[in-house]
């Protein structure tokens, strides 16, 4: 799953935004692996949809035996239903037809216990029928359940009341929410396979996992979907897509289906949407030794969806945010989720974590395989910054939470899904492949899905993998990296010796626990580079190294391979050195923000000036965004607007219109208006901003040839100058085009809405309040509710504002939603 992170502070500009932390610091009850009492091998399953009242008719038939001890009791995870009947299926003496022996049961909201009438022993296998009512969209919270269960299957403007907005339902099952819809062994050590029959109205398609075998017209204008998957998997990875979607459909070498579903009006850039994709089967596929192991593999995008996306078996869910046109796509596109998702195939899906606290498992190594497609697709300079946006997104988290990246202590199975999971395992696997070497490093991977394919693992059993394969006691280092909270604090000097001709360099281990970290040392003299390996495994250690000369300059992981905060001084002589010499994108963008404050320096000009021309994007983008700012970089504007107009890059293109729009004496204004018709939203954008923010006598017409894009940026610009110029006749235009996004988009807008409220009248303000309270209370998407209890809060001076954020926050039952509010509170 790629999860979906609140940002603390929004900004409009074009760096890279850190994502928040939620503040949760506690260890939370011990939480061992599912105990295995029955072992389920195969579901069927006939679901009908009731869109008025948000329910769902099912009848299930769950073919189950026991694990091991014999047993006369079947448990079955079963959140909220109405339970008709319960029964088990077997054949008469002719086998001709199903006899139903109704089978005793209790049943307490949340799971169905079956008195099976006799023990029965591992040898033996039972079907068991249960007919029911699902009321996902009601479930609430039982006397002495901390937190609300997980809503598993969801009904989207169910009553078609939403203008711009289509009818939908659609699942999300991880952690253990596919058992609010149908029941089951709801736990990721379980796995079966599976028949789904779906009965829609004959205008929608369907999707669900493995293949559709058959489709049956019905008179009272249904229709009954057929999917069959025979290869078993977790019960979280199960799931259902119904609604009005185009389908684009590749199929590569050897039959396998690749299909886009995509609301039509997208359909002529599902493509250049999920394109990429049959190479990334093959790339992945060369990575992980192993083909493709399932029947097919659908992307679907949908409304309102509760994550980034979900991994579920042949059939990954997208936010709405993927859908993009081409202009959309120029200024970035969703690779980095398309091969998340992807990659869980192999890592999550056939091998699975047998419990949520060895979550790293499947989202360390699909984060880590964002990392490996960008390297082989775009390069290592781009690999390398998606990286580092990984590792400060950690860092961000880790100034509130330090936690094990294994735990057998939390609170919630959700409390897994955070940056440690993610971003700093992916992190961690990248210092492993580093350390072992590329050969070996792929190998035990290979060996490590052979192994446990189709089956459950531990990290003992990765660690075990990679020992096998390189002959080395790993103990070490999956101890200190996967069982130790928090990360290397290092703080690193050097000196040069003159009587002793020698360097001397110290590393100082600053966090509590010590590390053993072996690490590269690059050093230069005379143009020759020298490197040697240092194992730190000391709270303070001195190592020293022959030198003739001072060097030019000494670089403490030159590699950027370990997940480590470093503070090591340099000079600015050896800063640009570092500059001038560096192979590496990460040590060129070091070395400029280490030089950003020394600007009055020739030399450092001459630096920035010269990474205006880099060929790499992002330092060109950063030299804009940090040299362009000052006195020096407006001194040679030229070439910066030189880069507004034909950089090959959309950003560093937008970067430069921002930069030259800091000059308000109208100087750019033609070249802002050029910009304008740029093919990427990104620059118009900027554009706009720059042309509305001179106050132009056309403001009004300039509006109205933007102001029928969808586009939420280009919204953002007009909405900004709205904000700047506040009038009360935009307030309409705000509400209106808060209908036409979608939920990110919304919540952008919502953010220079605030800006246009706070900086208007007290009676605009007041006319707004229950309108943005509808939207905190009532809205289907959380992030819109985030947004519009922050413009509450921005108005929580007027009567009754503070009494109605505190009913909102009692009423709200998303965790995420909660925390932040609380945090809002100071709480």
């Amino acid at each position: 799953m790629s999860k979906l992170f609140f940002w603390g502070a929004i900004t409009f500009g074009l760096s890279n935004t850190v994502f928040a932390a939620s503040a949760d610091t506690t260890r939370g009850p011990y939480r061992p692996s599912v105990t295995r009492t029955m072992d389920l091998t195969h579901t069927e399953l006939h679901v009908r949809f009731d869109w008025e009242n948000e329910r769902v008719s099912g009848k299930a038939v769950l073919w189950i035996r026991p694990y091991f001890y014999p047993r006369t009791t079947a448990v079955i995870d079963a959140k909220g239903f109405d339970i008709h009947a319960v029964y088990q299926v077997e054949q008469d003496r002719e086998g001709k037809r199903e006899v139903h022996r109704k089978l005793p049961y209790t049943y307490n909201q949340r799971q169905l216990t079956i008195a099976l009438g006799k023990e029965y022993t591992r040898k033996d296998t039972l079907a068991i029928g249960i007919e029911y009512i699902a009321k996902p969209s009601e479930l609430t919270r039982l006397p002495g359940e901390e937190h609300p269960p997980e809503k598993g299957l969801f009904f989207i403007n169910a009553d078609g009341g939403e203008v711009n907005k289509p009818r939908q339902i659609w699942t999300q099952g991880e952690t253990d929410g596919n058992s609010t819809w149908f029941p089951t062994i709801d736990a990721p050590n379980e796995k079966f396979t599976q028949d789904f029959y779906l009965t829609v109205d004959t205008t929608y398609q369907t999707l669900s996992n493995g293949l559709l075998t058959a489709s049956r017209q019905h008179d009272d204008g249904t229709r009954t979907d057929h999917w069959k998957q025979t290869l078993p998997h977790a019960p979280y990875l199960a799931m259902v897509a119904v609604g009005h979607f185009a389908v684009v459909r590749d199929t590569l070498p050897g039959g396998l289906e690749l299909s886009y579903y995509v609301e039509p009006a997208y359909k002529p850039y599902a493509r250049a949407i999920f394109g990429r994709t049959p190479e990334m089967l093959r790339f992945f596929t060369e990575c992980f030794g192993m083909p493709y192991p399932w029947e097919k593999y659908a992307q679907i995008a949908v409304r309102d969806f509760v994550s980034g996306a979900m991994e579920n078996t042949t059939a990954t869910v997208h936010e709405e945010g993927v859908l993009m046109d081409h202009r959309a796509l120029l200024d970035g596109n969703s690779d980095g989720v398309i091969a998340h998702e992807l990659a869980h195939h192999w890592f999550g899906n056939l091998v699975t974590c047998e419990a949520w606290g060895q979550l790293p498992l499947n989202e360390s190594f699909a984060n880590y395989s964002e990392y490996l497609w960008y390297e082989h697709r775009y390069g290592r300079e781009d690999a390398d910054w998606s990286g580092a946006i990984e590792w400060q997104r950690y860092l961000t988290e880790s100034e509130e939470k330090k936690v094990p990246m294994i735990r057998s202590f939390y609170h919630r199975a959700d409390d897994m899904f955070d940056s440690h999971s993610y971003a700093k395992g992916g992190r961690i696997l990248h210092m492993l492949r580093k350390q072992v070497g590329d050969e070996a490093f792929f190998e035990a991977l290979r060996l490590y899905l052979r192994k446990h394919r189709f089956g459950t693992t531990e990290i003992a059993d990765l660690r075990l993998a990679f020992e096998e394969v390189t002959g080395e006691d790993l103990n070490w280092f999956f101890e200190q990296w996967f069982f130790r909270p928090g990360h290397p604090e290092l703080d690193v000097s050097h000196e040069y010796q003159e009587a002793g001709k020698k360097v001397v360099i110290r590393v100082r281990q600053k966090q509590e626990k010590v590390y053993r970290l072996p690490v590269k040392l690059d050093s230069w003299q005379g143009g020759t580079k020298t490197q040697q390996l240092l194992v730190i495994d000391q709270p303070d250690q001195v190592f020293e190294f022959a030198a003739a000369e001072k060097p030019d300059l000494v670089y403490f992981d030159p590699e950027h391979r370990l997940p480590a905060v470093i503070h090591h001084p340099k000079s600015t002589r050896e800063l640009l050195f570092q500059w001038r010499q560096a192979t590496s994108a990460l040590a060129k963008l070091e070395a400029m923000t280490a030089l950003e404050s020394e600007l009055d320096s020739e030399d450092v000009r001459e630096a920035f000036e010269k990474a205006l021309s880099d060929p790499f994007w992002r330092i060109r983008q950063q030299a804009v965004a940090l040299y362009g700012n000052t006195a020096a970089g407006r001194q040679k504007a030229g070439l910066i607007a030189a880069l507004a107009v034909s950089d090959s890059s959309a950003l560093v293109r937008a970067e430069a219109v921002v930069a030259l729009s800091r000059e308000k004496d109208g100087q750019y204004e033609s070249l802002f208006r050029s910009a304008l018709n740029d093919s990427s939203y990104a620059v118009v954008t900027a554009a706009l901003d720059a042309c509305l923010s001179l106050r132009p006598a056309d403001a009004r017409q300039l509006i109205e040839r933007f102001d029928g894009h969808q586009n939420p940026a280009v919204l953002v610009a007009i909405g900004n100058y709205y904000g700047d110029f506040p009038e009360p006749e935009y307030l309409e235009w705000f509400r209106t085009k808060l209908t036409l996004l979608n939920d990110s988009g919304k919540y952008y807008l919502m953010q220079v809405f605030g800006k246009y409220l706070i900086r208007s009248g007290a009676d605009v303000q007041r006319s707004s309040l229950p309108y943005i309270e509808q939207l905190a209370r009532e809205h289907t998407g959380y992030l819109v509710r985030f947004g519009a209890y922050q413009l509450l809060d921005w108005l929580s001076g007027h009567p009754g504002v503070p009494e109605t954020l505190r009913t909102i926050r009692e009423q709200e039952q998303h965790p995420d939603l909660l925390k932040l509010y609380q945090e809002m509170q100071g709480n």
